[in-house]
C-alpha cells in the first residue's frame, strides 16, 4: 500500500513539473519611467488626457471603463479637465439602459453622472482596474517584488504588451494569434493596436509607438489608482507624525526613567 501510494505521489510531482515546464515562458517587460512612481510621484494631468485620447480613439472599440463615471475626469489629481470639457466628452458617448417591459436595450447620450460604458463583445476584459490587477505579475511566486524594489508593475506591463508584438502570426482552432513578448504564454488574441503616428495630439507632443502606449497605461493607472497622489500624501504625514512621536517618546522615556536609573548607579 505505501509503494502504491509513493509511486502514485512521485507521478503527481512529475506530472506538475512537467505542466509547469510546459507553460513556463519568459515574459519581457520594460521598466518605463512613470511620474507618479515612487513615494512622492504624483499624476502628469497633460499625459492622463493624452491617454483619454489614445483609449477614447483605439481602445474603447473593445474595451470599457464601467468603474469608471464620466465626473471623475474633472477631479484634482486626475486629467483635470474643466466642466464644461467633461459635458462635451459625455456627449460623445452612448450609453444603453435595459428596459426590463420590453426586455431590449434603450440608447440614449450619457451625461457626466453615468459611468464609462461597459464594451465586451468581443470578449475583450474591462480595463477598469487593468493596472491593479496586473501589478503583482512580476517577481517571485507573482509577490511583486521588482514592483516595490523597481517600481514596475501594472502599468509597465500594459505599455509592454502595447509595444511587444513581434509581426509574428499562427492560426490555432481558427483563431488568428500574435507573438507578444509581454503577454504571457508569448501568443494573444488581440492584434496590434497601436504604431508609430497614429494618433495626433492636440499639444504636438510625441505620437510615437512607446509614447502613446505610455500615456494610455498611465491613463489606466490612473482609473484603476484615482487617489493615488492623495494616499501617497496621508501615508506622508503619518510618517512625519510617527517621527515625531517616537522622539517625544524617546526624551519622554528618558525624564521619567533618570531619576530610577541615578538611584541605581547610587
Amino acid at each position: 500500500m505505501l509503494s502504491k501510494l509513493t509511486t502514485a505521489l512521485a507521478a503527481l510531482v512529475i506530472g506538475s513539473s512537467a505542466a509547469i515546464a510546459a507553460g513556463d515562458y519568459e515574459t519581457q517587460i520594460t521598466d518605463y519611467a512613470f511620474p507618479f512612481e515612487g513615494p512622492f510621484g504624483t499624476y502628469d494631468q497633460n499625459q492622463l488626457q493624452r491617454g483619454l485620447k489614445v483609449y477614447t480613439e483605439i481602445c474603447s472599440a473593445c474595451h470599457g471603463l464601467k468603474f469608471v463615471p464620466i465626473r471623475t475626469l474633472s477631479d484634482a489629481g486626475g486629467p483635470e479637465f474643466s466642466e464644461d470639457q467633461v459635458k462635451a466628452y459625455a456627449e460623445l458617448i452612448e450609453v444603453y439602459k435595459l428596459d426590463e417591459e420590453t426586455g431590449e436595450y434603450d440608447y440614449f447620450q450619457a451625461s457626466v453622472t453615468d459611468h464609462f460604458p461597459a464594451n465586451n463583445s468581443v470578449g475583450a476584459p474591462d480595463l477598469s482596474l487593468m493596472a491593479k490587477a496586473r501589478a503583482g505579475f512580476h517577481g517571485p511566486v507573482n509577490l511583486g517584488i521588482n514592483q516595490l524594489v523597481k517600481g514596475m508593475g501594472g502599468p509597465e506591463y500594459i505599455a509592454s504588451l502595447l509595444t511587444g508584438y513581434t509581426g509574428e502570426e499562427k492560426e490555432e482552432a481558427g483563431t488568428i494569434l500574435y507573438e507578444n513578448t509581454a503577454f504571457p504564454g508569448g501568443w494573444i488574441s488581440m492584434a496590434p493596436v497601436i504604431e508609430d503616428g497614429w494618433i495626433d495630439f492636440d499639444d504636438g507632443a510625441d505620437n510615437s509607438q512607446d509614447a502613446i502606449a505610455t500615456d494610455v497605461a498611465a491613463f489606466l493607472m490612473w482609473t484603476a489608482e484615482p487617489k493615488l497622489a492623495a494616499r501617497k500624501q496621508m501615508g506622508l504625514t503619518a510618517v512625519i507624525m510617527l517621527a515625531v512621536l517616537s522622539v517625544l517618546l524617546y526624551f519622554t522615556n528618558k525624564r521619567i526613567w533618570a531619576p530610577v536609573k541615578g538611584n541605581k548607579d547610587d
